[in-house]
């Protein structure tokens, strides 16, 4: 009688178990290949195309952001700007261009120009002036206070 009773609590776990792990979400990995980074990824429908007080149109496509919220990953197309950034950047960001170029002026006057096929790393801290005729790039960011990934 009693192994009957652990027979059905032993099949009533297991069905329960199974029932979880079939109701969980399978994660994928996110691909970035040279056609989609060619342009396909800009025309998903997640993606985000602002056009700013400048004219400037920017396309945004995030391709993965951290369960936590605070790193995240994805393309960014912008046309001709500049801007000031006089408080701080905000996030530290790896960015790796694809095409176009830009020009970093830190707040020392010191000047560096990122172009296709450079990358650059950008500290949270960062102050000084972003300038480009124009540039597509892959970016990584992360932020401990999730600031900044919305």
């Amino acid at each position: 009688m009693i192994s009957k009773w652990i027979t059905k609590i032993g099949a009533f776990l297991l069905l329960c178990f199974t029932q979880i792990v079939l109701a969980q979400t399978v994660i994928h990995p996110f691909v970035m290949s040279s056609d989609n980074l060619a342009g396909d990824l800009f025309k998903h429908s997640e993606a985000l195309t602002q056009t700013h007080e400048d004219g400037n149109v920017t396309i945004d496509k995030t391709s993965m952001l951290s369960s936590d919220s605070k790193f995240a990953s994805g393309v960014y197309s912008s046309g001709k700007t500049t801007f000031d950034i006089t408080d701080s950047y905000g996030v530290d960001e790896f960015m790796y261009f694809l095409s176009g170029s830009v020009t970093l002026t830190s707040a020392d006057g010191s000047e560096v120009t990122v172009g296709a096929g450079d990358s650059v790393t950008l500290p949270k801290e960062w102050t000084g002036k972003w300038s480009t005729e124009g540039y597509t790039k892959i970016w990584v960011i992360y932020s401990a206070d999730g600031s900044g990934l919305e």
